[in-house]
């Protein structure tokens, strides 16, 4: 994970509404000390993970602090590549009109195009293009936070970027993590990807409408949920035909009152 393979260290092509992030600070390498080389010295590792974790989680607290005085309900969406999140999200937002007012932030490696999709029904929205970072975290969701006028949005939904491995390590300061898993996937995806579905407090099911066409065992799929993610809710949908949509509408307004 990133933690292991270092992409999170990098970040300096990351853009938050078309603003470059900068990190603040310089990176110096003279020491102040002289090297002596008259004897042998054993290799030293260095764990660098821990205080690299340690950053975010402590910046994911924050966001989380501060989401909660906005009384905002905050859903961190993460899925794989084509598992229909943005297609969920907007439908989501339209149906929830009347109700409750959602804010998106989107995260993609390169490119605004599900940013602009939302947009144009009418959704605010901040698009985070991460470069080579395959993951959100906290920092940037704060940046981008920033960017929204969180006074006219209850619920702020953000879309990470379609990968089912990093994400898993990365606290945003969200209430919720919202796995999504297509019928076009295949049924054993949570056994192949146990700490992101593990993480998760809620599962969903998309694109139910091609179920048949697409040969999904749908028993078999929500065992293996039900084996990796034992504590979700779990919900079964298609946004683009609306079935099974009330019963995800009615849990987020009943999780809004509740925080």
């Amino acid at each position: 994970m990133c933690k292991e393979c270092g992409c999170g260290l990098g970040g300096d092509d990351v853009k938050i509404g078309g603003h470059s992030r900068h990190h603040g600070h310089s990176h110096g390498h003279s020491h102040g000390h002289e090297h002596h080389h008259g004897h042998s010295h054993a290799p030293i590792k260095l764990d660098l993970n821990r205080s690299l974790m340690e950053k975010n989680d402590r910046l994911a607290e924050r966001n989380r602090g501060f989401f909660k005085a906005k009384k905002l309900l905050v859903l961190n969406v993460v899925s794989s590549p084509g598992s229909g999140k943005t297609t969920f999200i907007r439908e989501t937002a339209a149906q929830l009109a009347g109700k409750l007012r959602v804010g998106v932030i989107v995260g993609d490696l390169a490119t605004d195009n599900d940013a602009a999709r939302l947009r144009e029904a009418g959704i605010p929205v901040v698009q985070i293009t991460t470069g080579a970072v395959c993951h959100l975290d906290a920092d940037m969701v704060s940046k981008a936070a920033a960017q929204l006028d969180l006074d006219k949005v209850d619920v702020l939904v953000i879309e990470n970027v379609g990968n089912l491995v990093c994400p898993a390590d990365y606290d945003l300061g969200e209430d919720l993590r919202v796995v999504l898993l297509s019928t076009t996937e295949g049924e054993d995806k949570p056994l192949k990807y146990p700490p992101m579905f593990h993480s998760a407090q809620v599962a969903v099911i998309t694109k139910t409408d091609i179920a048949a066409a697409a040969g999904f065992d749908r028993e078999q799929a929500l065992g293996n949920l039900r084996r990796v993610s034992h504590h979700a809710e779990i919900f079964e949908l298609s946004s683009k035909t609306g079935q099974g949509m009330q019963a995800w509408l009615d849990f987020l307004v009943k999780q809004r009152g509740e925080g």
